[in-house]
């Protein structure tokens, strides 16, 4: 399976007294850096099949940006926060390849799984990436950032394949 953990696109800072941070909404240069993302996914033929995606309103917005190029199954998960725990997350996706791979309904859902697409904040991208290649580095996430784990479902590992920045794109 092809795994990609995405940080979503800048994000305004918190102004307003009693605002909270999962308030907080993509800047236009946030929404500049997910279009040219979600470009990548479509010049590089990568056809997501499922996206996880953080109830913050920030995650949100880059999730409606990525699927406004591409039909995608979206997934909200409140396991997938900044302060998410990345274990949790890890046993998360390896439960849900399992459920997928013993489903009844094999043909179909097999396929679901080939493209996974996770939009979350750091720190827990970096975590994430660290805990699902068993790395002692966790890379930093500059925003709209991907990192592309090439995720092996039998030895519920995965290896780093590139990361892939928006300021890299333009």
């Amino acid at each position: 399976m092809q795994l990609y953990i995405m940080r979503h696109g800048e994000a305004q800072p918190i102004l307003e007294q009693g605002s909270t941070d999962c308030q907080r909404a993509l800047t236009d240069q946030g929404k500049s850096e997910v279009n040219s993302v979600a470009d990548w996914f479509k010049n590089n033929h990568i056809n997501l099949n499922t996206i996880f995606v953080s109830p913050y309103i920030r995650a949100q917005q880059t999730c409606n940006i990525v699927t406004a190029k591409a039909s995608v199954k979206t997934f909200t998960l409140e396991l997938i926060t900044p302060s998410g725990d990345a274990q949790k997350v890890h046993d998360f996706i390896d439960g849900w390849c399992e459920q997928q791979r013993t489903s009844t309904n094999k043909l179909l859902l097999k396929s679901d799984t080939k493209n996974l697409l996770i939009i979350s904040h750091m720190p827990l991208v970096s975590y994430l990436v660290a805990q699902l290649t068993q790395s002692t580095n966790a890379p930093i996430f500059a925003t709209g950032t991907i990192a592309h784990i090439e995720y092996n479902e039998k030895t519920m590992q995965g290896t780093l394949k590139q990361l892939i920045s928006p300021m890299n794109l333009n």
